[in-house]
């Protein structure tokens, strides 16, 4: 073999390499979350209104493999017509004034809903959101984290996690700089998980990859969803643009990276999300055609 056939055989077999690589870890993002990718169901609340079974229809024939409920427990018709379909539930959003706000010290609000969710087999309680007055000092966080590390332990009592999804807000700056996700994350239990909603992170101008090696073991799900080029960042309001919402792939939002990080970190599921858009099946479909592609 001359040096020229050797070298230009050497650099084939690198390049064939470097593809296998990249091919692989392209699969292992499909190969963990690629048939179980769900759909955050607050996207289609409007459709959902309009025509319950049909929009669930259209989910699972859009190629969904579970979906993430809202309005838990109030939403038996949901969960009926997403069984109808085939389409599996193990998370959902829920009415979490019982937790952060309890009526008695024995939580006994989140308890029933701790039986419920027991009883349909969830594996995942989200709090989704702080009202006002929830969040407004560092100190309001603090006693967030408490009320959560004490719901956090009953849920693991019960076979559920517990966790957290975050806006933009949480990441404010408040005393001494210090940010409420910040409490949240050093002194709540290390029961309380985190559900990451890469779109908020990066709305508030931070690396969705990088929060998540911070909170290594702790982030159980993700929520995808893509941000307009062009919006100044960091904003900590949630009043953005409904424009700002975008697509999989139409926006700033890196996602192949995070979904591998996902899968090295352990998370668990992966959602489909858009908060606004002037057609959300449409808006479903793209996405999830788009993921195909990570």
């Amino acid at each position: 073999m001359n040096r020229r056939s050797f070298l230009w055989q050497s650099a084939a077999a690198t390049a064939s390499l470097f593809s296998a690589h990249q091919a692989s870890a392209a699969s292992v993002a499909q190969e963990r979350y690629g048939k179980k990718i769900g759909l955050q169901l607050y996207t289609l609340r409007d459709p959902l209104q309009a025509d319950l079974a049909g929009t669930m229809k259209a989910v699972a024939e859009a190629g969904y493999g579970q979906v993430e409920l809202y309005g838990f427990p109030d939403c038996d018709a949901m969960i009926t017509a997403a069984k109808d379909v085939g389409l599996k539930i193990q998370s959902t959003h829920f009415n979490w004034d019982c937790v952060v706000s309890p009526s008695d010290a024995s939580y006994s609000d989140f308890a029933k809903i701790l039986d419920k969710a027991h009883k349909l087999e969830l594996q995942h309680l989200v709090v989704p959101y702080l009202h006002d007055n929830q969040r407004k000092t560092i100190e309001d966080y603090q006693k967030a984290a408490k009320h959560l590390s004490a719901a956090a332990e009953m849920a693991a009592k019960a076979g559920i996690r517990l966790a957290y999804h975050n806006h933009n807000f949480e990441f404010a700056p408040l005393a001494n700089g210090r940010t409420g996700y910040q409490v949240l994350m050093e002194e709540s239990s290390d029961k309380v998980f985190f559900e990451l909603d890469v779109f908020w992170v990066a709305a508030a101008g931070l690396d969705p990859v990088e929060l998540m090696k911070k909170l290594r073991g702790r982030v159980t799900q993700l929520h995808l969803k893509d941000l307009k080029k062009g919006i100044e960042l960091p904003t900590f309001t949630s009043q953005i643009p409904a424009d700002a919402f975008q697509e999989l792939g139409d926006g700033i939002i890196a996602m192949k990276p995070i979904v591998e990080a996902a899968a090295a970190l352990g998370v668990e599921h992966c959602h489909i999300e858009q908060d606004q858009s002037p057609d959300p099946l449409a808006s479903v479909r793209q996405s999830l055609a788009y993921w195909k592609t990570i």
